[in-house]
């Protein structure tokens, strides 16, 4: 008696479909969870399962045709179904779009698109399941926060497609596309945490409110919060809190920004920023545990960070900040960076972030310098946010705050001298 044995074309052939199937498997059991749902984990299943056998069927054929009528049979039955069933069971298409979806995915699966089907799958289930979530979301938006996604999708969509990927005007260190996609990293990075603080903020407390206000504005959450802080004591410590965290959290930033720009900085820069937000870090749990506030938080009133001006703003000054960098750094060699470093921090430490990583990526500086360029303009800006706590929240809201930002300032200082 002859065993068959499968030969390795049907072993893959196998994993092929032992993939599909588990998509639709995925998709469908969420949809099995819905009382009001008309497909569930065997629809679901077998419709991802056609659509890998009919991208089998077109590939092997060299007909594109059987995928098509596969397509088309399955919306005729989706349709069927929709139109003869009860409508007051399900009166949305969520369900009939996800079975397209699914036997989108499955022929996906056969033209070797495994990794993309799954990440989709993924992505789909979650789209079904956080229904509730998502209509929250939407509802808590604003007319002004729907507008200033839209610009942000202009911004990153349209213009930056446009621009010209070469260098221009003195010292050949002008990029327009380079400059504007910095305009959109900062802008999207602001973006998500000012929706985040708009849902979340009031919910979760301080905590979450100081690390989502440090992505929106470190500077524009230290401002609001040291004029609150002038209500009373409980104020007073809440605000402690809420400045601190958001002013660890630019370390975080920073640490982001370099992983995408210049991660062959990394080995030099995060021993430097994780130091100084280690030991800021502790120093702020330990004042958060002996005075933790439990009064009513206040959301920050800040402009949405993807307003149009707002962000040919930050365009302008980060290529201003570009030539100052490279024309000191010619002029005067590290000196000059460093020189600019001090003064741009001041205001903001992205700008100058920006610019000497981008120096780094055209070799105009070393490892050394743009390490000691980002941090000499943290420890500008930590100083000048601390000026505006005394000038605006007070002499007590500066002293509580000097613990943490001078920890800050010698974790990174010494690992800045080690490293």
């Amino acid at each position: 008696m002859n065993i068959p044995v499968l030969n390795v074309p049907d072993i893959g052939y196998l994993f092929t479909f032992a993939t599909s199937l588990a998509l639709g498997l995925l998709i469908g059991l969420e949809r099995e969870r819905n009382p009001n749902a008309k497909a569930g984990l065997r629809t679901f299943a077998l419709t991802a399962l056609l659509g890998t056998l009919a991208a089998l069927l077109a590939d092997k054929t060299g007909s594109p045709w059987f995928l098509a009528a596969a397509l088309v049979g399955v919306a005729g039955f989706i349709l069927t179904a929709y139109l003869g069933g009860d409508h007051d069971t399900e009166p949305g298409t969520t369900t009939q779009v996800a079975l397209l979806v699914c036997f989108g995915l499955g022929a996906m699966v056969w033209y070797g698109e495994q990794t993309l089907a799954i990440m989709l799958a993924i992505v789909t289930t979650a789209l079904l399941y956080f229904k509730t979530e998502l209509e929250g979301i939407s509802k808590s938006l604003t007319r002004r926060d729907l507008v200033s996604m839209l610009q942000f999708a202009v911004v990153t969509f349209i213009v930056l497609p446009v621009l010209p990927n070469q260098n221009y005007g003195p010292y050949n260190t002008l990029n327009p596309y380079q400059i504007w996609l910095m305009v959109v990293l900062i802008s999207g990075v602001s973006l998500a945490g000012y929706v985040a603080l708009r849902i979340f903020g009031l919910r979760y407390g301080a905590v979450l409110l100081g690390l989502l206000g440090g992505l929106v504005s470190s500077t524009a959450t230290t401002l609001v919060y040291a004029k609150h802080s002038r209500t009373d004591a409980e104020m007073r410590k809440l605000a402690v809190t809420v400045i601190l965290l958001a002013n660890l959290v630019v370390m975080l930033r920073l640490s982001v920004l370099a992983a995408i720009i210049a991660p062959s900085l990394l080995a030099r820069l995060l021993p430097v920023l994780g130091a100084g937000f280690a030991l800021g870090l502790a120093v702020t749990l330990y004042q958060w545990r002996r005075q933790h506030a439990h009064g009513a938080l206040l959301m920050p009133d800040m402009k949405n960070p993807t307003e149009l001006r707002a962000a040919l703003s930050f365009g302008l000054l980060y290529a201003i900040v570009l030539l100052a960098a490279s024309w000191l750094s010619d002029y005067a060699g590290e000196k000059g960076l460093y020189a600019v470093a001090l003064v741009s921090g001041l205001t903001d430490v992205d700008p100058i972030t920006l610019s000497t990583l981008r120096l780094l990526d055209l070799g105009q500086v070393v490892q050394v310098q743009a390490v000691t360029a980002i941090m000499l303009a943290l420890l500008a800006n930590l100083i000048f946010k601390l000026g505006l706590v005394f000038s605006i929240g007070g002499r007590a809201l500066g002293v509580a705050c000097i613990p943490t930002l001078a920890a800050v300032a010698v974790g990174s200082g010494v690992a800045l001298y080690l490293f």
